[in-house]
């Protein structure tokens, strides 16, 4: 475990250290946060008769990042990299929105096909915007707040006892607060449950089967950084950016 030699007079204990990889990973975790979000809502995808989105396929990676910045190197690191996150997708809706209704330059023709397009795969409307936005705040928080403290319960051991249910935790929030304030009113009650259970259930089974890709990046980077976090005198308040 590291900590400060200066503790804060919440007896919070500021981790000063820099590391090698942590900044490659908060950008490998906000490139994948952007194009699920992106990218992966555009298309729905059917396999053995069921339906779901494409981007349920690549969103479960952002936490397995989130469980493995918690895990080497704690929850604050892990929650700097979710605002950096959150500010990524307020950034990439307000420039949709803007690209959507700039004026067009009219001597150009092949705006003509390219507004349409944009339109589409960027207009989502407000409800699904918001939705994304806050399922993936919350959610996020919840699932490192999960993986930190079960780190501490465990003493460090059986990590895929931390990933899994951090993950059920943290995605079973994400599902029950995005798709209801989404898709409330406008798909049917049975319908708006069974896709928020599906996804749930599916998101969990990508993060036990990716569960030894998961030991493999947290041993690297634990020997690399010569680091291995412990949360026992973190503030878990999700409202700072503070080591």
């Amino acid at each position: 475990m590291t900590e400060s030699s200066a503790p804060e007079p919440s007896g919070h204990v500021p981790n000063r250290r820099h590391y090698r990889y942590y900044d490659l990973c908060m950008v490998a975790f906000v490139t994948v946060l952007l194009c699920s979000n992106l990218i992966g809502p555009g298309k729905t995808c059917r396999v053995a008769g069921v339906t779901f989105g494409a981007g349920n396929l690549f969103f479960p990676i952002s936490y397995i990042f989130g469980d493995v910045l918690t895990e080497v190197y704690g929850f604050a690191r892990a929650r700097k990299v979710i605002w950096a996150g959150f500010g990524a997708m307020i950034f990439a809706t307000v420039m949709g929105l803007f690209v959507i209704h700039a004026p067009l330059d009219p001597n150009e023709p092949y705006n003509q096909k390219i507004q349409p397009a944009l339109e589409v795969v960027f207009g989502n409307t407000w409800r699904i915007v918001v939705g994304s936005i806050i399922a993936f705040w919350v959610g996020d928080f919840v699932n490192c707040f999960v993986m930190a403290k079960m780190k501490v319960w465990t003493k460090g051991r059986h990590l895929w006892t931390r990933t899994v249910s951090s993950t059920f935790f943290g995605q079973g929030v994400d599902s029950v607060l995005f798709y209801p304030i989404a898709f409330a009113g406008v798909w049917a009650p049975r319908t708006l449950v069974g896709v928020v259970v599906f996804n749930w259930l599916f998101k969990v089974t990508v993060e036990v089967v990716l569960t030894p890709v998961t030991y493999f990046v947290v041993g690297r980077l634990k020997r690399a950084e010569h680091e291995d976090y412990f949360d026992t005198k973190t503030q878990f308040t999700p409202f700072s950016i503070g080591d």
